[in-house]
């Protein structure tokens, strides 16, 4: 049987779809509500019918009326969806398909598996640009990676490449609400379209796209990759415009949202979508995607990224790429029963025709990476620390740790208001977690005891460690044995400007292993104020 069909069949990705599905050579059935609009896709495509379809009332009644050999769900959003089309399907004994981009909906399909595995048909979520094409593209990076520490992966499209009201309803249904995401080794909470980053997309032999907006976007890849992948490597997923303008608009209502200032944000949909029209003719017609994975190669560190950057208005056919893979697959006997995401069944190869004839370049390539900042400033003695000290600094793009801590503070007015204006945490027991963040050698550390959390910047000067609050700087010889190391303060710094250390504050931390733990002792004084804040504990 080469019947498909394709609900949603005449939208902007369902239409390309159908397309691609017609010319493999299948008889395409185009369904939707509207049937003049399915009528006027199919004009002039040989191998498309128009077929009116109500998904609900008309769903087991037209699958078993036409026996299609699938059924493709490209009609979205699929953000708090269910699984009824999937289930008729399995019912009809018809594979499923759908280019699902919901987190919970792709995540959760595997609650289908024994009914698909029982009916001898497979229902596959998310077989779009995530996760099917991001997990090929992961797989691809990673092989030979012994040790994988992150995963960040953005999606920059074209303005001319405009969402249309489901993809604009899928955003729209995370904006500015609670993320889970995995990272800091533990699950934190980041919110729909806030974090700005600007990213930078390049292919050798083509123009760069450089300063695109990006924010965090909920897609399947942010629960499915962490839990697939050895190590649990932290994960982030950011999506945006091509415009500025029109990112720092949906970013501040995002801010909105999680403020509580805004119940209902699709209620301005149709505003948003009015002025995007209008403004559709500014921009490009270049799209891009980019995956970045670090890790560990042998004893060298690297970063290794895939590029893709799409000319010519080509963007929006990327999501549809991967439904004729996975039929043909099916069609072959190459894919066995059962319910599953889309994450794990395709290759870049699979794909890479489709690309080559398209306006489409990509590439992977491979970039190695300086040591760990102590290692760098303490040279041949960081490999003499202790394992626990030593793995404790081994910091790569994303680290985190926990323990317990035990703080005191000074008791006298100048110390309490200098601990408040730095944020130290107040004096008691507390369970205690660390979050390591690295770029470009710089570390961000993130100290959270009990909620009560402060955070510093290290960097490298010289043979010094340089921990920076604010605009005060702090520079540290780090002398160590295989017992562990000491920071002995050396230089103090306001913004570019040396300070006498003999009015610096006294802090002379320490670091061990004992227990087969990573052990710490931090003191900080100030002369003829006398203790700051003390903090010591563990972290594993």
């Amino acid at each position: 049987m080469t019947r498909v069909l394709v609900i949603g069949g005449y939208g902007g990705f369902g239409l390309r779809i159908a397309r691609r599905l017609a010319a493999d050579g299948w008889q395409v059935l185009v369904a939707g509500r509207d049937l003049a609009r399915a009528t006027a896709a199919c004009a002039g495509t040989p191998g498309l019918a128009p077929l009116a379809f109500d998904r609900d009332r008309d769903l087991h009644a037209v699958v078993a009326q036409h026996r299609p050999f699938a059924v493709v769900d490209a009609a979205g959003p699929f953000q708090g969806a269910g699984y009824d089309v999937a289930r008729a399907c399995i019912a009809e004994r018809c594979h499923y398909l759908d280019i699902a981009d919901g987190r919970a909906f792709v995540a959760g399909i595997g609650a289908l598996d024994a009914a698909a595995r029982e009916a001898g048909v497979a229902a596959i979520a998310g077989a779009s640009s995530v996760p099917a094409l991001s997990g090929a593209v992961v797989r691809a990076l990673t092989h030979d990676l012994t040790d994988l520490r992150a995963i960040d992966i953005a999606i920059s499209a074209s303005n001319r490449a405009t969402a249309g009201v489901a993809v604009s309803r899928a955003i729209f249904s995370y904006l500015g609400r609670p993320l889970p995401l995995w990272r800091h080794r533990r699950t934190e909470t980041g919110h729909g379209w806030q974090d700005l980053r600007r990213a930078d997309f390049h292919v050798a032999g083509e123009p760069s796209l450089k300063g695109r907006l990006i924010a965090l976007a909920d897609v399947p890849d942010l629960t499915l990759l962490p839990e697939r992948l050895p190590g649990r490597p932290a994960v982030s997923f950011r999506a945006g415009t091509e415009l500025t303008l029109q990112n720092l608009a949906v970013w501040a209502l995002s801010w909105l949202v999680r403020w509580g200032w805004l119940v209902h944000p699709e209620r301005l949909l149709p505003l948003l979508l009015r002025v995007q029209r209008l403004t559709a003719k500014l921009g490009s017609d270049r799209s891009a995607m980019i995956v970045r994975t670090f890790g560990v190669r042998g004893d060298a560190r690297c970063e290794r990224r895939w590029t893709l950057i799409a000319n010519d208005g080509c963007g929006p056919e990327i999501p549809g790429l991967a439904v004729p893979v996975l039929l043909r697959q099916l069609r072959d006997g190459a894919l066995a029963p059962g319910a599953r995401d889309a994450g794990t069944l395709l290759t870049i190869a699979d794909v890479a025709p489709a690309f080559a004839a398209m306006p489409v370049r990509h590439a992977i390539t491979t970039h190695d990476l300086p040591p760990p900042l102590y290692a760098r400033v303490m040279g041949d003695a960081f490999a003499a620390l202790p394992p626990r000290v030593r793995a404790m600094h081994d910091v790569l793009r994303d680290h985190g740790a926990r323990g317990r801590a035990v703080v005191t503070r000074g008791r006298g007015l100048i110390a309490r208001v200098i601990a408040r204006l730095f944020g130290f945490p107040p004096a008691g027991e507390h369970d205690l977690h660390v979050s390591f963040d690295e770029r470009d050698g710089i570390e961000t550390w993130t100290r959270n005891f009990g909620g009560k959390a402060f955070r510093s910047r290290l960097s490298q000067h010289g043979p010094l460690l340089v921990e920076a609050f604010g605009p005060l700087r702090f520079g540290f010889a780090l002398p160590a044995d295989d017992r562990g190391l000491t920071m002995q303060m050396r230089r103090w710094w306001f913004g570019p400007l040396p300070l006498p250390l003999a009015l610096a504050p006294r802090s002379e931390a320490r670091e061990w292993q004992a227990d087969d733990r990573f052990q710490f002792d931090v003191p900080i004084a100030l002369p003829m104020v006398g203790v700051i804040v003390h903090y010591r504990g563990w972290l594993a």
